[in-house]
C-alpha cells in the first residue's frame, strides 16, 4: 500500500494517511514481532516518529493535545504501531536538553527514529569527556528500527551515586548509536508484540557529555511551550493515548460485527438486541469521558505553560491522572467490546482478541501503575510531593 503524506500536513493528519498501512500490516507485525519494512518506512518518511523533535532540527515540536490525538489515530488501527511511535516522538523531546551540535547529530536526520528506555538501569561513570556506561534495559520498543537508543542511568562519581540538590540520585540518559548494543531477544509476550521491545545492552560504553541530558537537573535549551511541560506527564499521556486509540478501534470492530452476527438461539441480529444497545451506549459515553478529561487536564496545564511557565503540583497530578484514567477506561471499554463480540472475539481472525491482549499490556506500564493515583491523592490532600515524583 502506496502512503501518500503532503509535506504541508498536520501531525494527525499524516497519522490518518498511514493508519490504513498500519491497519494492513498488524498481523504480519505480531508474527515478526516488529514493525513491518513497509510500514517503518512510512511512519519515518511521515516525520510521525519525531514529532516531539524541536522545529529548529525539523521536527514537528507539536502541543501534547496533538501528540495524544496522533496516538489515537495510529492506536485505533494497530497498537503496536502506535506503541513505537510514542516511545519514538517523547524520546524526540529529550533533544532539547542537549547542546545544539549534539541534537543535530543524534536528532538531525529528517527520517531518523531515537528510542530507547526512561528507566535508570544503567550506570554511568564520570570520566575525562564524558561517562563509561553499562546497564542493561528491558522494554526498548522500537529497537529494530532505531537509529540511536537511550538508557537512563545512575551517575557515579569517584564510586558514589551522585546526589542532586534535593537528595534526589542524579539519573541521567545517555544516548548512543544503536549499532553500539547488544539487543537480547526478550520479547516473547502476550500483546503489544509487534513492538519488538526487547532488552537491550551495553558494557564500558563511552558515551560523550554532549549525549546525554538529565530530565531532573538539566534546564531545556529549548524555550519552546512543548519543554515546559511536565515530562512524565507528557510521555503517561502518550501511551494512554494509544489506548483510547485501541479502545476506539475495538467499538468500531464491534460495531462491523454487531450488523452481520445473529447470536445463538436468537432471531435479531447483535445490534438490534437491547442488551447490547445498553452496553454500547454506556461503553462509549465512558470512552467519551475519558478523552474529555485528557483534554481538560492538558488545557490548563498548556495554559499556564504558556502563560508563564509556572507548572503546579496540582497541574503535574490533574495530567497524571487523566492518563490514569484513560488507560483504565479504555480497557474496560475493550473488554466490553471483547465480552459483546461473544465467541467470535476468541478467533486469531478478529481483531477484537488482538486489541484485548494489546491494551491489557500496555496497562502494565509503570507510568500508569497504581502507585500514580497515591502520589496524586497525596498532592490533592495537601501532603509533601516532589515534583520529580510527578
Amino acid at each position: 500500500m502506496r502512503v501518500d503524506v503532503e509535506p504541508s500536513a498536520s501531525a494527525v493528519e499524516a497519522a490518518r494517511a498511514v493508519a490504513p498501512l498500519a491497519a494492513e500490516c498488524a498481523e504480519q507485525s505480531e508474527r515478526d514481532c516488529r514493525l513491518t519494512p513497509e510500514l517503518v518506512t512510512a511512519l519515518r518518511e511521515s516525520g510521525l516518529f519525531r514529532v516531539c523533535v524541536p522545529r529548529s532540527l525539523g521536527g514537528g515540536e507539536v502541543a501534547p493535545e496533538e501528540l495524544v490525538a496522533v496516538m489515537e489515530e495510529l492506536g485505533r488501527a494497530d497498537g503496536a504501531a502506535a506503541w513505537c511511535v510514542a516511545v519514538a516522538a517523547t524520546s524526540g523531546a529529550l533533544a532539547a536538553y542537549l547542546p545544539e551540535a549534539d541534537a543535530r547529530d543524534v536528532y538531525g536526520a529528517p527520517t531518523g527514529c531515537v528510542g530507547g528506555v526512561f528507566a535508570p538501569k544503567g550506570r554511568a561513570v564520570v570520566v575525562p569527556g564524558g561517562y563509561r556506561v553499562t546497564g542493561r534495559w528491558p522494554f526498548t520498543s522500537g529497537v529494530d528500527h532505531s537509529d540511536w537508543l537511550m538508557g537512563g542511568c545512575l551517575v557515579e562519581d569517584h564510586g558514589d551515586i551522585r546526589v542532586l540538590d534535593g537528595g534526589i540520585p542524579d539519573i541521567r540518559l545517555m544516548l548512543f548509536p544503536a549499532s553500539d548494543v547488544e539487543v537480547i531477544d526478550t520479547w516473547t509476550v502476550n500483546g503489544l508484540c509487534g513492538t519488538g521491545s526487547h532488552d537491550i545492552q551495553v558494557s564500558e560504553l563511552m558515551v560523550p557529555a554532549g549525549r546525554s541530558a538529565s530530565l531532573f537537573g538539566d534546564p531545556p535549551r529549548e524555550r519552546g511551550s512543548l519543554y515546559a511541560f511536565p515530562t512524565f506527564g507528557l510521555l503517561a499521556l502518550a501511551i494512554s493515548g494509544v489506548a483510547l486509540g485501541i479502545a476506539r478501534g475495538a467499538a468500531e470492530d464491534l460495531l462491523r460485527l454487531a450488523e452481520a452476527k445473529l447470536p445463538t438461539l436468537q432471531t435479531k441480529p447483535l445490534a438490534a438486541q437491547a442488551d447490547t444497545q445498553l452496553r454500547m451506549a454506556k461503553a462509549e459515553a465512558r470512552l467519551r469521558a475519558a478523552r474529555a478529561l485528557v483534554s481538560d487536564a492538558i488545557g490548563e496545564t498548556w495554559e499556564h505553560v504558556q502563560a508563564d511557565g509556572d507548572v503546579t503540583l496540582r497541574d503535574r497530578a490533574a495530567l497524571r491522572m487523566a492518563a490514569n484514567h484513560a488507560m483504565a477506561s479504555s480497557a474496560d471499554v475493550v473488554d466490553e467490546m471483547y465480552s459483546l463480540g461473544g465467541g467470535t472475539s476468541i478467533y486469531a481472525t478478529s481483531p477484537l482478541q488482538r486489541r484485548f491482549r494489546d491494551v491489557h499490556t500496555a496497562t502494565q506500564h509503570v507510568l500508569v501503575g497504581s502507585s500514580v493515583w497515591q502520589t496524586a491523592g497525596r498532592v490533592l490532600l495537601g501532603q509533601q510531593v516532589r515534583a520529580e515524583q510527578l
